[in-house]
């Protein structure tokens, strides 16, 4: 009678571990799912960083409204012939000229100017799509954790169960004289290791489901989204992916832009401004006026431009340089993701597969035969193992799927178009 109370007791948990590995359906999920989609909208509704970039943004903008301003006139007053001696005391032979100065920008400055506030801008429009990018990774990333973590616990709970059941069945022949006592202790000690992994496992899930809700800004209830997690898209052999035209690359060619623009601002500088002024002169003595012209050109003699233009020019150097490395290096990533992508989704699909079917039959099998006294302990042990394994390197092979196609998708997210920016 033990016996067959231990293979029915066996045999409900392989049934239970069953279940939890079938998808669970629409009609049987208390609570609603939390979708990725769900995850993401309210992240981008609440993420400070968003806010700052849309800042740097409007800030950009009204930058390049400040490089197309012209320089201000002057209005300049000027008495002359006051507060001297003899003739000249007091304000008798006062002369007071009153004119306007309009400084004339020449060299393209301010031309040079705008073109910088436009690389400046676009960067700018780069950076804004780099953070949403980089938001949309992090909740990603931050999703599939959380219900990889509580796919572990599921797991956990599942060993668990076989460490509970097991012990339970050792007890069982042990008492019917069927087995040594050494096989209860042994079925002890990985019933309460089991329970330590379980507390584990689940305050790991916790920690996971919690940091998902400080990323989007609000706790995440519900049930995750288990159908997506499980989802393998095909895979094989895919044609290489360039970089240019992606968000990665552009970071780098917008300051190369803005490092062209400087040199050509730089070069402006270099031609002097000319001030062209004109005015009135009245005469207190005689009570005259006289019309007063003048133009103001400085002389370039200590500082002609020449080491601001080295500058300008030497980083535009290294500006495209980054630009060349952040090429090479966005597309060995990008290779390396569609290799890591490619062979996550095989592993998943082997050990999802007919491996996980085959383990679950191996530890049936093991649990019928061990209570009916045909399998030792060890093979009992070993089967169980075996398909706790292979869950286990289920839910890593999805965890590391999911994570390549993230990773993935913003390697190869789109720049936005530069047109708003020229």
């Amino acid at each position: 009678m033990p016996r067959v109370l231990a293979a029915a007791i066996l045999l409900g948990t392989i049934g239970q571990a069953v279940k939890a590995e079938a998808p669970v359906s629409a009609a049987t999920v208390p609570a609603p799912v939390f979708t990725l989609d769900q995850a993401l909208a309210a992240a981008g509704s609440s993420a400070p960083g968003l806010d700052a970039a849309a800042a740097d943004l409007r800030a950009a903008q009204a930058g390049r409204n400040v490089a197309g301003l012209r320089p201000n006139p002057e209005v300049q007053v000027q008495v002359e012939n006051v507060g001297g001696t003899g003739e000249f005391r007091g304000t008798q032979s006062a002369e007071t000229t009153t004119g306007f100065a309009l400084p004339i920008e020449l060299g393209g400055k301010r031309s040079a100017r705008i073109a910088v506030a436009d690389a400046q801008t676009w960067r700018a429009e780069v950076e804004a799509a780099v953070v949403a990018a980089d938001l949309r990774l992090q909740v990603t990333q931050a999703y599939i954790a959380a219900i990889a973590a509580e796919r572990r616990v599921e797991i956990a709970q599942m060993e668990a169960d076989f460490a509970g059941v097991g012990f339970r069945a050792a007890s069982a022949r042990v008492t019917a004289g069927a087995a040594s006592p050494i096989e209860q202790q042994r079925a002890d000690v990985l019933r309460i290791n089991a329970d330590v992994a379980l507390d584990r496992a689940r305050r790991e899930a916790e920690t996971a489901r919690a940091n998902l809700g400080r990323l989007i800004g609000q706790p995440v209830v519900g049930l995750l989204d288990r159908n997506w997690f499980e989802r393998v898209d095909s895979y094989g052999p895919s044609a290489p992916i360039k970089a240019e035209g992606t968000l990665t690359l552009a970071a780098a060619e917008a300051d190369l832009a803005t490092a062209s623009a400087q040199v050509r601002l730089a070069r402006s500088q270099r031609v002097p401004d000319v001030t062209l002024s004109a005015g009135a002169k009245r005469l207190s003595a005689s009570n005259d006026t006289a019309a007063v012209f003048g133009v103001s050109i400085p002389l370039p003699l200590f500082n002609g431009g020449k080491a601001a233009l080295d500058q300008a020019t030497a980083q535009e150097s290294a500006s495209d340089a980054r630009r060349r490395v952040a090429l090479i290096d966005t597309e060995r990533e990008i290779a390396s993701a569609q290799a890591e992508l490619a062979n996550a989704a095989a592993s998943a699909r082997a050990a999802g597969g007919p491996g996980l079917a085959a383990a679950f039959e191996a530890a049936r099998i093991a649990g019928i035969g061990y209570a009916n006294g045909k399998f030792s302990q060890l093979d009992l042990i070993e089967a169980q193992r075996t398909l706790a394994q292979t869950r286990s390197a289920y839910v890593d092979a999805l965890f590391v799927y999911h994570n390549a196609e993230a990773r993935l998708a913003r390697l190869v997210a789109p720049a936005p178009d530069r047109g708003t920016a020229q």
